[in-house]
């Protein structure tokens, strides 16, 4: 056990204050120790928050926060303990300092930094606040120690990007951990992309962002609220825990789903397109309720303008809307389409590429479509939903569904306007037209297919 009775000593001077410096103070963890004397409680609601508070306080030095208690510290840090690990009396300890105080070694995590405020900056105006600089910052040894140096029997799960991973930190904060593999789709770009988007947004649908880490040139992390019931697709498409979302919550998911996606998309100063919207990236927590993740190919559009083109085609087969998938445009109503996709697959419980070598359809739209056309929607209702389903409600939402799947951009409405048909009990809604991709193809979800088309290189994943 160290003991530092005599307090700790800095290097180095912060450069709080100091508009010119090319890098912000930084906190470091300090694992497992007993907490200096002397400490200021603060009122807060977040860990992002006691951090802030701690941050725009020149006079600050350190602080702790263990879920419910925010404690900072100013001047010397005074009776500080190592313990061991399993020591309940252990704290973790977050020290404000120089970010020249941080190893050589770390300096992809600067050259992070510096790409990602360069970035936030291209999107902010002098007058906005800058939530960049107040995003935590996390050692990776105290990530190691939080996920049991990334046990298997932690790992939540596996996709293109990487393996993801439940974490603790002391106290019993619980984290989700991703972990960017070397061989990974995303890039550094798209790991910008995902932390400075959900660093810019907040509402009860989009996944909290806690923090990120980057070491070296390989280790990019990104640490979110931990999600109880993981990703709605465990759920809906499984035979067994299927029976545990009966209609009522089915319809608060797609409600739930529907206002994040109508935030992003008019609420929030910037519209953000999300581009992979699907039932895995849909997270649920402890009273299943929806949370939209995994921002990494999300883009930002200034203003009313809201279509973008794009010579690389990122994004799951059975979700992305035509005009994305063959052209590269791509718009809100992309994420619109996305969303019809979903809300049809939770009304059945079958993957829209669940219908290959299958006589009734080539995908869940058009199997959608052919039993809307001969008024038999509501056969395709979820068998385990048949005692508590409400017909009403689930007609309409089939209905809105095939409205948000229509081959044109123009004709489905806006997330906007959904919330408004969901909500609308005595609405008249639009009848849909013939939806996208009724015709079969080609392609398969179980590969990655290449084509040219027009000049454009078109690649289409497997889901991750």
């Amino acid at each position: 056990m160290d003991i530092f009775s005599q307090g700790c000593v800095r290097k180095k001077n912060l450069s709080c204050g100091n508009s010119s410096a090319t890098f912000k103070d930084r906190f470091r963890m300090i694992p497992y120790v007993t907490l200096p004397k002397y400490y200021e409680t603060v009122k807060v609601t977040s860990a992002t928050q006691c951090e802030s508070t701690c941050f725009n306080n020149c006079s600050c030095t350190a602080y702790a926060y263990d879920g419910t208690e925010c404690l900072t510290w100013t001047g010397e840090l005074l009776n500080l303990q190592q313990l061991s690990q399993d020591d309940h009396r252990g704290r973790n300890l977050f020290i404000k300092l120089a970010a020249s105080d941080f190893p050589s070694d770390d300096q992809g995590q600067r050259n992070f930094l510096a790409h990602l405020q360069s970035r936030d900056n291209d999107l902010t105006n002098e007058d906005d606040d800058n939530n960049i600089d107040i995003v935590p910052f996390f050692s990776f040894e105290s990530i190691l120690a939080a996920t049991n140096q990334f046990s298997e029997a932690n790992m939540l799960g596996q996709g293109g990007f990487g393996p993801v991973y439940k974490g603790k930190f002391l106290g019993g904060r619980e984290i989700a951990v991703k972990r960017l593999s070397t061989q990974s789709r995303q890039g550094i770009e798209e790991f910008t992309n995902e932390v400075l988007l959900i660093a810019r947004v907040q509402h009860r649908n989009l996944v909290k962002l806690l923090g990120y880490c980057v070491k070296g040139r390989n280790e990019k992390i990104v640490l979110y609220e931990f999600m109880l019931n993981k990703s709605l697709d465990t759920f809906i498409f499984d035979q067994q825990n299927r029976a545990l979302l009966d209609w009522k919550k089915r319809f608060d998911i797609i409600v739930g789903i529907a206002r994040g996606m109508s935030y992003l998309h008019h609420d929030s100063r910037l519209t953000i397109i999300h581009r992979d919207l699907k039932t895995s990236n849909i997270l649920l927590d402890e009273g299943m309720n929806p949370k939209i993740s995994d921002f990494g190919l999300a883009r930002i559009v200034q203003g009313d303008y809201t279509l973008a083109n794009t010579t690389k085609i990122a994004g799951t087969c059975g979700y992305m809307s035509p005009e994305y998938m063959l052209n590269g445009v791509f718009s809100t109503k992309s994420d619109v389409f996305s969303f019809g996709v979903i809300i049809l697959e939770i009304v059945s419980g079958r993957r829209n590429t669940g219908f290959y070598q299958c006589e009734e359809a080539m995908n869940l739209i058009q199997y959608a479509w052919r039993l809307w056309t001969a008024e038999k929607a509501i056969t395709m209702v979820d068998e385990s939903l048949l005692e508590t389903c409400n017909m009403d409600e689930a007609l309409k939402c089939i209905n809105i569904g095939l409205l948000c799947v229509q081959e044109h951009p123009c004709q489905r409405p806006s997330m906007s306007s959904v919330i408004l048909m969901l909500g609308g009990e005595s609405m008249i809604l639009p009848k849909p037209n013939q939806p996208a991709f009724v015709a079969r193809t080609a392609i398969s979800s179980k590969s990655t297919t290449s084509y040219t088309k027009n000049g454009l290189t078109i690649t289409i994943e497997q889901g991750r």
